[in-house]
């Protein structure tokens, strides 16, 4: 089937052309004869790299040209709604002419919508005029809670990765969601994107979805294990051997097939492991490069690397590196690299943006992290069937699902004739072929009625509809994806602890069998937590003597933050700081909130009381082993959970502590200490700034509205194109302060 002779916009078609797309692949085209285009709810169960995103384009192109209004694009993590917002901005090239007359003259409008912890990020047209809006779980779960209007305007939803209903984590979330988009008294066109699923009817029937199901791919794979000796069998009958070269098996195989013209991804069991590889590789791999390729490679290695004297005008202070941000840049000049969660945000996407280019030849990656990434190689090695999760703060095996998502990014479209994935074995390699390389994927277990899951949602349907009685909320419950694979007991069970539990913590009353959010239910529902969390915040207020005067928490509050759930991520720790953590409380031992014992804390506890006095992000990697992206995560959830510790102390009237708590959010924010908040405030001027301009007798905004541009210019960090913004911006503080007085 050719896209020409689809039923869409000829703009819609050029533009597809463009981009290369002229045939359809089987699947897709099975897609189009099920009705697609006219509107039908499908779900695509098809691997990794088939072809699912234009699917979800030629829905969208022909929702809008048949009078569609608003369509939402589900992706289950912010980097991959990054990555589909790029992609589907480029459909604003195209001017559909809408049925009825009515032309786009700015072609299709997009925008993103990101959010986790309670809070959303907007981005490119705005929400409530954009054509299309890609939006994660939670930011949609999010708005959905809220009430957002624009909700109300949805008549097409694309849920990527469905699969991940099965993820404990993530799972509940995307079955609440996609449970109330399929409730909607205008029910939208629904269609799905998964990767094979076992049970995909289950899962259509529960969507009420038309399924096309494939295992055809555009890149043809094969799948083997590797021996402990090197040896390695495929599933299509051909057998080789790797020469390891001192660099250890994994790597080996992945040299092999650099070796061979195309790219390796080599998926390790924990970060350091990754680090490891990449350092094993970097050797053999630079001596594969041209000069050409040096030449490229060098420049990416400069980019890792903080831009040394350069200001700019919304807080660009000039930015730290860590000795990990080092070895890294240094390992890119050899065509090689690691990928984890520890690397701070913009170098991974470098390192991602270079090795689709083709410039990285051999990256080494954990799995949790890439196996949601579109990185595909030509050669796939998992090294280790364990991967660690931050979570649990455990090793577990890998499922079969996983492994067949890893193994799909073996065989780059447009570029490899064929893709491989090698498993390796440790021990029995007949035992980990029969299990992962011929087995089947676990099919999908709803995790809807896990208690956590079921009190944070169950508030959420009651506030959003008060007065519900137990039979309508077993009515809704029941129509999860959970409700159709459980008995009805068994969610009536489910149901009554969390309304046990929410009743008991007063954040929902009951009254003639009805049951009704109280102030404290909605609050906590907004605030996008855990109901058991917002109680243990709320028992902590309560535990802040009242006649404390001028006496500060920050340890204690810290400590609250740091022991919650959603705190991430989790570092438990190490023998080598039980002398800085009771250093810590015995000299801040009037912080404390009640009694807090010292070998039951998280690492993160010492890394944000670190944070907050200034100490750098090289300084905290080096001592306590926390890195760039850990801490910047850290500092995100920490800043969340003390924004809903301020929300929770309002309710319980104790108003005495919302300054200092909302003081302490600052600090946290900003990495400063308490002298450089009123600093802190003025955008422009971060932790560097800060303390700069505090160290020249500049402390607040009064000094710095009788600070010249010329005085300022002069100052470390600044320059003249700052200066300038920040007193436009104090200018403008002081303006809004007045108008409120």
């Amino acid at each position: 089937m050719k896209i020409d002779n689809l039923d869409i916009p000829s703009s819609a078609r050029k533009f597809l052309d463009s981009l290369g797309f002229k045939t359809l692949y089987p699947h897709q085209a099975e897609a189009v004869d099920a009705g697609l285009l006219e509107g039908k709810s499908l779900l695509i169960s098809s691997p990794t790299a088939s072809g699912k995103t234009l699917v979800a384009m030629l829905a969208m192109l022909s929702h809008l040209a048949r009078g569609g209004q608003k369509i939402v694009y589900l992706s289950p993590l912010r980097a991959l709604a990054a990555e589909k917002y790029e992609e589907f901005a480029a459909l604003s090239k195209i001017p559909i002419s809408k049925r009825g007359g009515w032309q786009r003259s700015k072609g299709i409008q997009t925008a993103r919508s990101t959010g986790e912890m309670g809070s959303v990020r907007s981005g490119g047209t705005n929400i409530a005029d954009a054509d299309i809006v890609v939006a994660t779980n939670e930011s949609m779960d999010i708005a959905m809670r809220r009430g957002r209007d624009w909700v109300e305007e949805i008549s097409l939803v694309v849920a990527d990765e469905v699969h991940l209903i099965g993820d404990e984590h993530r799972g509940p979330t995307l079955e609440m969601v996609l449970t109330q988009l399929k409730l909607m008294s205008a029910r939208p066109q629904l269609v799905g994107l998964s990767a094979t699923l076992t049970n995909a009817d289950e899962v259509s029937d529960w969507l009420g979805c038309k399924l096309v199901s494939s295992s055809w791919r555009p890149v043809p794979l094969t799948e083997g294990v590797c021996g402990p000796d090197g040896s390695v069998v495929m599933n299509n009958g051909t057998t080789f051997e790797v020469d390891e070269d001192k660099t250890g098996i994994p790597v080996g195989l992945g040299v092999q097939s650099v070796k061979q013209g195309g790219q390796s991804l080599v998926f390790a069991g924990t970060r350091s492991q990754s680090r490891s590889m990449a350092l094993k590789a970097a050797n053999p791999i630079s001596k594969l490069l041209t000069v050409e390729e040096r030449h490229k490679l060098e420049s990416v290695s400069n980019k890792m690397l903080p831009r040394q004297g350069r200001s700019g005008v919304r807080g660009d202070e000039g930015q730290t590196t860590t000795k990990l941000v080092e070895e890294l840049a240094a390992l890119v000049k050899d065509g090689v690299a690691f990928h984890h969660a520890g690397l701070a945000e913009r170098q991974r996407s470098i390192v991602e943006e270079e090795f689709r280019a083709g410039a990285i030849k051999l990256l080494a990656s954990t799995t949790t992290l890439a196996a949601g990434i579109n990185l595909p190689a030509r050669r796939v090695v998992v090294s280790n069937i364990n991967r660690y999760d931050p979570k649990s703060g455990t090793n577990q095996h890998i499922s079969i699902l996983e492994y067949k998502q890893l193994c799909g990014r073996a065989g780059r479209p447009q570029y490899d004739k064929y893709g491989e994935a090698i498993i390796m074995a440790r021990g029995d390699r007949n035992l980990i072929y029969d299990y992962y390389v011929l087995g089947t994927p676990e099919p999908l277990d709803s995790k809807i009625i896990d208690e956590k899951a079921m009190r944070t949602h169950l508030l959420s349907v009651v506030v959003l509809n008060p007065g519900i009685k137990k039979d309508g909320l077993l009515e809704f419950f029941v129509q999860t994806f959970g409700g159709t694979q459980l008995s009805e007991l068994e969610v009536e069970m489910a149901v009554d602890t969390a309304v046990d539990f929410l009743t008991e913590a007063s954040m929902i009353v009951t009254k003639g069998g009805r049951y009704a959010a109280t102030s404290l239910g909605k609050r906590v529902s907004a605030l996008y937590i855990d109901p058991f969390t917002a109680s243990y915040l709320y028992e902590t207020i309560l535990m802040v003597p009242e006649d404390g005067g001028a006496e500060q928490h920050t340890l204690g509050f810290l400590y609250a933050i740091t022991s919650c759930d959603e705190f991430y991520p989790k570092q438990s720790l190490r023998q080598s700081d039980a002398g800085r953590i009771m250093t810590l409380f015995e000299n801040h031992n009037s912080e404390l909130i009640g009694f807090m014992p010292s070998d039951d804390c998280p690492r993160g506890i010492l890394a944000l009381y670190e944070w907050i006095t200034e100490r750098s992000e090289r300084t905290i990697a080096d001592t306590l082993k926390i890195e760039s992206g850990d801490m910047h995560r850290m500092v995100e959830t920490a800043s969340w959970l003390v924004y809903a510790l301020r929300e929770i102390a309002k309710h319980a009237k104790r108003d005495d502590l919302l300054n200092e708590i909302a003081v302490l959010r600052v600090r946290i924010r900003s990495g400063i200490k308490t002298e450089l908040v009123e600093l802190a405030g003025v955008r422009g001027i971060g932790r560097v700034r800060a303390r700069a301009l505090y160290s020249e007798g500049i402390k607040g905004l009064a000094d710095l509205e009788d600070a010249s541009p010329l005085r300022l210019a002069k100052m470390k960090k600044i320059g003249p194109a700052v200066a300038m913004s920040i007193k436009r911006e104090v200018e403008r503080l002081v303006s809004v302060n007045n108008r409120s007085k």
